[in-house]
């Protein structure tokens, strides 16, 4: 090359071909670096609070088969839970007994590749997870509110969006995977790299539903600010709880009795007004 001395170009020609190899490995592993799934089979929790709980096997249009479990409550709303991106529903069950000691019937689901379920998570065959669960719930009487926890708000939006439910609450929600991506990997070129980029800022403009967005102000996982850039954009009505001292997997441990209070009174001034 005119101008650069051989030794350079050579020594930079070889790391740049370093950094191509390696965001080429990047793309091809990359769901191995989205999705941290448990996919142990999860046995059924024992206790005289949970001797309702069923165990269930549905079928997803593509034909994958999932687990999950449905706690019911005393009221005939259910809520449906669609968990984060590590685990499977097993470590989800203090939480989930929250919520049924609130009134509310739980679906705890596990994604395809998590907690016993057929397959391997993509963008796609989690939407399609999440619409396999509505359909069976659909079946109860009562109205059904959507739970997006992380990676679970992207599932939830795309569900809320479809099939409007009568309030989604998102729990550490992101705008979208890339950004989420970008702070994660700020060496690579995310946005051009990505397969599934849950896009909830293009997505929640659309929901019609009301809104409660949960963030805790230490989160290293998510950044406190994209969950309130999601707020921002959500039509109302719509509520905002940031947790102080909240980090990501300690919303309701550390929120305490206000992260209760607030579902609580949220939930009541949502269903005390006739479904539309």
């Amino acid at each position: 090359m005119l101008g650069i001395d051989p030794v350079y170009w050579r020594f930079f020609r070889g790391l740049l071909l370093v950094y191509l190899g390696f965001v080429l490995l990047i793309y091809l592993v990359q769901r191995r670096l989205q999705y941290f799934p448990d996919p142990s089979p999860v046995t059924r929790p024992l206790g005289e609070e949970l001797k309702t709980l069923e165990e269930l096997n549905l079928q997803t249009t593509d034909g994958v088969r999932i687990s999950a479990w449905h706690w019911p409550g005393k009221r005939p709303e259910n809520i449906l839970m669609l968990h984060g991106n590590a685990g499977h529903r097993g470590g989800r069950l203090d939480w989930a007994r929250g919520f049924n000691q609130l009134g509310y019937g739980v679906l705890l689901l596990d994604y395809r590749g998590y907690g016993g379920s057929d397959g391997s998570p993509t963008e796609q065959g989690l939407y399609l997870d999440a619409q396999a669960a509505l359909g069976w719930l659909q079946q109860k009487p009562g109205r059904v509110i959507y739970l997006g926890e992380s990676l679970g708000s992207g599932p939830a939006v795309e569900l809320a969006v479809l099939q409007p439910p009568a309030a989604l609450i998102l729990h550490a929600p992101f705008t979208s995977a890339v950004e989420v991506g970008r702070r994660a990997y700020p060496y690579l070129p995310v946005s051009l790299l990505l397969k599934d980029r849950y896009e909830n800022d293009r997505k929640i403009t659309k929901v019609t539903s009301p809104v409660l967005i949960i963030h805790g102000e230490r989160d290293s996982v998510v950044p406190f600010r994209l969950g309130r850039r999601l707020f921002d954009l959500a039509p109302a009505p719509k509520e905002w709880l940031p947790v102080p001292h909240a980090d990501h997997n300690d919303l309701a441990y550390t929120g305490g009795k206000l992260y209760w209070e607030t579902i609580q009174s949220f939930l009541e001034k949502v269903l005390s007004k006739p479904a539309n």
